[in-house]
């Protein structure tokens, strides 16, 4: 029996095309950095201010100044923020549908993200997301150390009160995603392919599934289809 569900946000669970990918790269860009598409790809899910950090240090062992990886991140979140008012985020096919299913069935759901919470709740408040929607919302700046560590889904199970990392499923459509869930030891850790890496890169890692995407969620866990009709 599955407790919890702890889902990412972009690219699992909510559309944002890319945006912050693209905002990542141009703000590290600005700050002096040379990216490549592999550099960016390295650090999907990751927290931003670490990834702005490794990027600008690139291949050298000198680190920015603390001064200049805060003045990048300014940028990325502006850049960021620009993106999501010229094309908004939007929930992913079917996964209202399928947390809302998930929490009438007793699954409790949190959301975690590389997001700080400034971003996360402007992006959750525009998709109508903030009012009890879920059980639980953990942002990088609630934990030590993003992912892969499993830090944030350690902090969704005490938010949402599980005690049982075995009645854990973890899902979310990066690699860094499924260490965390490997690295927490969660029963289940799905991999989704609504997201930037594919079934490739995915597989590539330790993982109990690959999934279309969120929406099949509630079929995996053979959730009844009273339950599904009345979500």
């Amino acid at each position: 029996m599955i407790e919890l569900a702890v889902l990412d946000i972009a690219g699992t669970t909510v559309e944002e095309h890319g945006a912050v990918y693209v905002a990542l790269e141009q703000a590290v860009r600005a700050a002096g950095g040379t990216p490549g598409a592999a550099d960016i790809h390295d650090w999907m899910g990751a927290d931003k201010r670490a990834a702005i950090t490794a990027l600008l240090t690139g291949g050298t062992s000198r680190a920015p100044a603390p001064e200049t990886v805060e003045s990048a991140f300014a940028d990325f979140r502006e850049r960021l923020r620009a993106a999501y008012a010229e094309t908004p985020p939007a929930p992913l096919p079917g996964v209202p549908e399928a947390i809302a299913t998930l929490r009438a069935a007793g699954v409790k759901v949190a959301l975690t993200t590389g997001f700080d919470r400034e971003v996360t709740d402007a992006l959750l408040g525009s998709i109508g997301w903030d009012d009890g929607f879920l059980d639980a919302v953990v942002c990088v700046d609630d934990v030590p150390v993003g992912r892969p560590a499993p830090y944030m889904i350690f902090r969704a199970m005490e938010a949402t009160g599980v005690h049982d990392v075995g009645r854990v499923l973890t899902a979310g459509d990066t690699v860094r995603d499924l260490r965390a869930g490997t690295n927490a030891g969660a029963a289940i850790v799905a991999g989704v392919l609504t997201g930037s890496q594919d079934a490739a890169a995915l597989g590539a890692v330790r993982h109990t599934h690959l999934l279309p995407g969120v929406a099949a969620i509630p079929a995996l866990l053979s959730l009844p289809p009273a339950t599904r009709a009345e979500a």
